[in-house]
């Protein structure tokens, strides 16, 4: 009788659930990161709660809107998405010509709102590209792929001429984990990592000397220790010294004594390994993890192409964001400057996140609602 009891209880839990759409072994899994995230940055932050009250309000709102767009079913999400990628791709125009700066800046200022449109692209591509394919043959046709490499060339170039090669770069990757869902053919990988490769060299010439400069840094750090090698050294130092355990919670040295830049957004990784040690990592390893094995999930059980594209995109690029950041402040990536996902201080790159895993949910809950 007891376990019956259990048994309908749980029932009532998971059907409130779907019935607003909400995916609840996803939803823990970015609750308990994200919480993760208030901790660590409480203590990168020197224990500002201003911070931490800032970051709560941002979660609320990122939480909020990830709801919002789970109640959207699947169809009309597809519908819209032409449209909203095309106004992504006008806005970043508009920052090139009307961008603060003239083009130096990432942000378009509307008077009441100011915001990058860049984190539009990064939800609009992967369904146009989602989108397109949907209706025809997989594997897509030499037409298609061409169409599609096009879609993804364009705003990746309007955003590297901001410039912002970080987000390009995230967001062209999105665009060919689409491709490679798809089932792309062999072939046309290989000639295009032959076209890369080939191309790599005239790249360094259009490079800004900032950008050089990075990847010159990182080639060897240790050529300029008090300059533009000081991140990742003192980086690389704060992980070593945590150890297997860590120097314990609010402990760390490098980032509390001001060795560590960025401590509380691009660096917080660092700050993390140092208090919490190499365990503390493989949690953090283990809830990142879980996480994308449900996005995979989610998307492998859509019951449409789209679904299943837009869905295994979102959860390589969560993989993709999270390989970037970590492996830039261990030194084995340039620093391009990207946030860690739900941990990382910061409020648009969040709501992208959100707004994303609120697609995954609606393309799952929709799905429940349709076979019953």
């Amino acid at each position: 009788m007891i376990t019956d009891n259990y048994t309908a209880a749980n029932r009532r839990r998971y059907s409130l659930a779907e019935s607003f759409h909400i995916d609840v072994p996803l939803m823990v899994g970015l609750l308990l990161t994200a919480a993760l995230g208030l901790v660590i940055l409480y203590s990168a932050g020197n224990q500002n709660e201003a911070i931490i009250y800032r970051q709560l309000t941002r979660l609320a709102v990122a939480f909020g809107i990830m709801i919002v767009i789970a109640q959207i079913p699947p169809q009309q999400l597809r519908f819209w998405t032409p449209w909203l990628f095309a106004i992504g791709i006008i806005l970043l125009i508009a920052v090139l010509t009307f961008g603060e700066g003239k083009g130096a800046t990432r942000w378009l200022d509307l008077g009441f709102v100011r915001f990058q449109p860049s984190e539009i692209i990064k939800i609009t591509l992967p369904m146009v590209l989602a989108w397109y394919l949907a209706d025809a043959p997989l594997p897509p046709k030499p037409s298609r792929v061409i169409v599609c490499i096009i879609l993804i060339i364009v705003p990746t170039l309007l955003i590297a001429k901001q410039p912002d090669l970080g987000t390009s770069l995230v967001i062209a990757s999105s665009g060919i984990f689409v491709m490679l869902l798809s089932g792309i053919r062999w072939r046309y990988i290989f000639s295009a990592m032959i076209t890369a490769i080939a191309a790599a060299p005239a790249l360094w010439y259009f490079m800004h000397d900032y950008q050089r400069q990075r990847v010159l840094t990182f080639l060897n750090p240790e050529q300029d220790l008090l300059g533009s090698g000081w991140h990742i050294v003192q980086s690389k130092i704060a992980i070593g010294s945590g150890g297997l355990y860590g120097k314990g919670w609010l402990n760390g040295t490098q980032s509390h004594l001001e060795f560590l830049p960025e401590r509380s957004t691009d660096f917080i990784f660092a700050v993390f390994g140092e208090e919490f040690g190499l365990m503390g990592i493989l949690v953090l390893l283990t809830l990142y993890l879980f996480i994308i094995a449900r996005s995979l999930y989610i998307s492998a059980q859509a019951q449409n192409t789209f679904g299943r594209l837009v869905g295994g995109s979102i959860a390589i690029t969560f993989f993709f964001n999270i390989f970037v950041n970590i492996g830039m402040v261990t030194g084995l990536l340039p620093v391009v400057g990207l946030p860690l996902p739900l941990i990382s201080y910061g409020g648009t790159s969040m709501v992208t996140l959100m707004i994303a895993f609120g697609i995954l949910m609606s393309v799952h809950t929709h799905r429940k609602l349709l076979s019953q």
